[in-house]
């Protein structure tokens, strides 16, 4: 217990495998044995599996199936396709999509919508008159320059 307690609490002297033997890369690379408990960002580099021990402290990948080496053959049938549904089954779940989504929008209450609007119609307002005196003033130009 009191060999662990000083690895973990900072002793650097070179970290000790559950053998006894020492093993400095080990330290070196996990540094699991830092005081604060937190890892420093080094990867742990990898290690072939032919006569070489994983050092203690370090977490082994759990191992992955393997793909099945089996190949289909290279035509498309009409199984290989994703079934689609019925066009109605499909409308129907498209509007309660929609639904669910409208339900989660904060609606305006009835001051915000008047001071929205206002502010659409000043806005549409200014812009008309700006792009009609702008017509104008081009009409003008135009006609006294070829007129």
């Amino acid at each position: 217990m009191s060999k662990e307690r000083t690895t973990r609490d900072g002793d650097t002297s070179g970290s000790t495998r559950q053998d006894g033997a020492e093993s400095t890369e080990a330290s070196a690379t996990t540094r699991s044995d830092t005081p604060s408990g937190k890892p420093t960002g080094k990867r742990q580099g990898r290690r072939s599996s032919a006569g070489v021990e994983v050092a203690a402290g370090s977490v082994k990948s759990p191992e992955r199936p393997k793909p099945d080496t089996k190949v289909k053959p290279a035509r498309k049938d009409r199984a290989d396709k994703p079934r689609r549904d019925n066009i109605f089954k499909r409308l129907r779940r498209f509007f309660r999509e929609v639904i669910a989504e409208l339900r989660k929008v904060i609606w305006p209450n009835r001051k915000q919508m008047i001071t929205y609007t206002s502010v659409v119609l000043v806005f549409l307002v200014f812009m008309v008159t700006l792009i009609g005196v702008l017509d104008i003033a081009v009409i003008r130009g135009v006609t006294w320059l070829f007129g």
